[in-house]
């Protein structure tokens, strides 16, 4: 129960903090499901996900740098990658390293973001001990920008 405490006391504390626009809320599924949140900090943006993860609770957080942003059509594209952080709580708990790359379009005309995305994690800690280079598999969301 501690551990989840501090899960959700996570994800609150990150939510809480973000004051400034654009921001977007939405989902983001892969392996599991999560609830994404991003924040615009300047030119780049922050991402928290909370999320059902192999039995228990995850929390992530990436900070993403876009590296392009083609204005060829009347939404926004944006290509982005960015470092991150990532524990999970289930039948043990799992702290991952690793990072962000992925793809986003804004729609101009109605307030909807759909993004394609892979989060590796370059080093996992488990109660087993280390695992380098998990998580490669791509993850869809769709969010509502506000």
């Amino acid at each position: 129960m501690k551990k989840l405490l501090v899960v959700l006391s996570l994800a609150l504390g990150i939510s809480a903090a973000a004051v400034a626009q654009p921001r977007a809320i939405g989902v983001r599924g892969s392996y599991g499901a999560e609830i994404s949140y991003q924040h615009s900090l300047g030119s780049n943006f922050l991402e928290a996900d909370l999320g059902w993860w192999d039995g228990g609770l995850a929390v992530n957080g990436v900070y993403d740098i876009i590296v392009a942003s083609p204005q060829w059509t009347a939404g926004t594209w944006n290509v982005y990658c960015g470092p991150g952080a990532g524990l999970a709580i289930g039948d043990g708990v799992v702290i991952g390293v690793g990072a962000q790359i992925g793809l986003e379009y804004t729609f101009g005309s109605i307030p909807l973001q759909l993004s394609l995305d892979m989060r590796p994690n370059v080093l996992t800690i488990t109660s087993g001990g280390l695992d380098f280079i998990s998580g490669l598999w791509p993850a869809f969301g769709i969010r509502y920008a506000f």
